[in-house]
């Protein structure tokens, strides 16, 4: 019993998936910021041009 409690303690497969859970959710929430900020630019274009359009009459 003693040698699996030791051999549970050493083992470090746990922490590894932790650490590839952290990076991944990392990496998420940055391509989320970066899609937002992107989302915000485009629209901003976007209506940049209606408003051209709009102001000629067409």
């Amino acid at each position: 019993m003693r040698e699996k409690v030791q051999a549970f303690l050493a083992s470090e497969g746990g922490a590894t998936a932790i650490e590839y859970a952290l990076i991944a959710s990392i990496v998420s929430i940055s391509i989320v910021v970066s899609l937002t900020s992107a989302s915000t630019s485009l629209q901003a274009m976007f209506k940049s041009v209606h408003d051209a359009f709009t102001a000629n009459g067409h």
